[in-house]
């Protein structure tokens, strides 16, 4: 059984669908009973169609942001956890150096700086658990 409301040029019709076979309807109109006779049923598709809206994205999201004075922030691109430091704070490193090794996806991964600077700060330690996201270091 099935229930319905149809609003028909202002006018509000329950309708309750009762037994539907071969064709033949068994309807209730607003308490009044009927027997319809249904020429074309409504066909269902088996798969959905989702109709989504598309995505735009800000001008200049393409781009890398840095943060303001020069100062970059070094990121865990994956979650893990901090196996070895090779730097300090202070520290003036120069492209490619190595400033830390941690494990992620049971890998161990070695981040290497991206250029040169000073080492402003360490945010973390060695056994530390990180997220993807977590700032881990900040050189300038």
């Amino acid at each position: 059984m099935k229930k319905f409301k149809f609003n028909i040029r202002g006018n509000e019709y329950d309708v309750i669908v009762k037994y539907f076979e071969d064709g033949v309807a068994k309807v209730e109109v607003n308490g009044s009973p009927y027997q319809v006779e249904v020429e074309r049923s409504a066909q269902e598709t088996k798969t959905p169609i989702l109709v989504r809206k598309e995505i735009k994205n800000p001008k200049g999201a393409h781009k890398i942001k840095k943060a303001g004075s020069g100062l970059t922030k070094i990121t865990a691109p994956l979650p893990g956890n901090i196996m070895q430091l090779y730097v300090k704070e202070g520290d003036q490193i120069s492209k490619n150096a190595k400033l830390l090794m941690y494990e992620a996806m049971k890998m161990e991964n070695l981040i290497k700086a991206e250029k040169d600077g000073v080492i402003k700060s360490v945010k973390i330690q060695a056994g530390d658990s990180v997220l993807q996201g977590d700032v881990l270091i900040e050189m300038e």
